[in-house]
């Protein structure tokens, strides 16, 4: 009977935990754990700005074989049927044509040499890579934007850390401080000023954990994720940092910047509507066919020509049916338009003369973007050690004052600016290597680097 029980209860204990790991699993689910590589694979393939820059080059694809379709036979056909209410006389008395008329008809065209059409099947390609580059464009800016947003939660995070340690490390002193005041070792002016302590941390959590919702809510945007999944970050401000090489050669290449790149685009899609202008005064050349197939009912010609009436013989039938075909070919010279044709491309080397200027202008402007950014990246490195720097020695500090208080030897307005100094150094530390951070992936967008987006199509 004893181990009848047993095997109940040991049945009953191992029932309640493997619910108990269900209900683990099932809160687990709920929760959408990302790095950031796979943040920004989830946004360049979900945010609607992508879907959209995707489309525009499927649309220009479009185009392209919209003009390639141009050089294709056009093959057309139409029927026709006609009733003559009252036919047409040559004098009086005498008319000609049938009461009744069919009429079915096919033509084909072809063109044998149309300059313009070559050229803007070049200009369309040209058109496509600009689209292209656009979307590039739009990928590098959404990668730099994830990257702040995933860095910025980390920051929020780390932040928040933080405080809960120095709200757990006075909490610790103000109890301790409490026993010394009930054991009349401390004055009750030590314990209010502890109290004092704890309480202005916790606005500060407040802060952090509004700080946290508000990142995550901006990350989830950028990634398309609904607001009521909860996600959980990989990875810390630390881990990042390591990744980072703080002495490494800084580029000046901006051959791959956005910007200059589709000003280069325009410069080219100039070009090809120049020549598409110039093709306009070249002649083309065309050929034809068509066929038709015509049947008038027969008019009753007897008693005009002295002979009996009644319309067609019994060996004729009542419509007389013709199939007239012809072949031919067809050339078209431009002789004169009114210097429209002239004006036009004077208008486009005036546009092309204004890009040249801007293309001079933004590549001055881009380099000097590249500067301030390797500038900014220098001072946020140096703030960031020293920042470390700084975080040692305010930790040696509290534990030296910490001591000294818990000895006797040391007073609670010691202790507490010791304990206000490092949390301070701590979340500037923090706001530091976010700063760097972030100046590195501003960098990185001013270049044009691809360095998530690269292997996401």
């Amino acid at each position: 009977m004893k181990k009848l029980l047993s095997l109940i209860c040991f049945g009953f204990m191992s029932l309640g935990l493997v619910q108990a790991q269900e209900q683990s699993q099932t809160a687990n689910l709920g929760v959408l754990e990302l790095s950031l590589d796979e943040a920004i694979e989830i946004a360049l393939t979900d945010n609607p700005t992508i879907k959209v820059a995707n489309l525009e080059i499927e649309r220009y694809d479009y185009v392209h074989k919209q003009v390639v379709a141009t050089l294709y036979p056009q093959v057309d056909a139409s029927a026709q049927y006609s009733l003559a209410i009252k036919r047409q006389e040559m004098a009086e008395g005498l008319s000609f044509g049938g009461k009744n008329t069919f009429n079915v008809a096919g033509t084909v065209s072809l063109p044998l040499f149309v300059p313009s059409v070559y050229r803007q099947m070049k200009m369309t390609r040209t058109q496509m890579e600009t689209a292209v580059e656009s979307a590039r464009t739009t990928r590098i800016d959404m990668v730099a934007a994830v990257r702040s947003a995933y860095y910025n939660v980390l920051l929020a995070e780390q932040s928040m850390s933080v405080l809960n340690e120095a709200v757990a490390t006075t909490q610790s002193v103000v109890d301790n401080t409490r026993n010394l005041y009930e054991n009349g070792l401390a004055a009750e002016y030590d314990y209010i000023t502890a109290q004092v302590q704890l309480s202005n941390l916790k606005p500060q959590v407040l802060q952090a954990q509004n700080a946290i919702e508000i990142t995550k809510l901006q990350l989830k945007m950028y990634l398309s994720i609904p607001e009521d999944v909860e996600i959980a970050l990989r990875g810390t401000l630390d881990d990042f940092r390591s990744q980072v090489l703080l002495g490494e050669d800084y580029s000046t290449d901006i051959s791959e910047n956005t910007t200059l790149r589709t000003l280069d685009l325009q410069r080219e899609l100039l070009e090809h509507q120049e020549k598409l202008i110039q093709t306009t005064r070249m002649p083309t050349v065309a050929a034809f066919g068509q066929i038709s197939y015509i049947g008038q009912e027969r008019s009753d010609l007897g008693g005009l020509l002295g002979g009996a009436t009644g319309g067609a013989s019994a060996n004729q039938s009542k419509f007389w049916w013709q199939y007239p075909i012809s072949l031919g070919a067809q050339i078209s010279i431009p002789l004169f338009a009114g210097f429209k044709k002239t004006n036009q491309l004077r208008e486009v080397r005036n546009q092309m003369k204004q890009l040249e200027i801007q293309r001079e202008y933004a590549e001055e402007g881009i380099r000097l973007q590249v500067e301030q950014a390797i500038n900014t990246l220098l001072t946020a490195r140096e703030t960031m050690l020293s920042n470390e720097l700084t975080v040692e020695q305010a930790t040696k500090a509290y534990d030296i004052s910490l001591s000294r208080y818990n000895a006797g030897a040391g007073t609670i307005l010691e202790l507490n600016s010791s304990q206000l100094s490092l949390t301070q150094a701590q979340l500037s530390y923090s706001q530091s290597i976010y700063d760097y951070l972030s100046a590195y992936a501003q960098y990185e967008k001013t270049l044009g680097t691809e360095r998530y987006a690269e292997n996401v199509k």
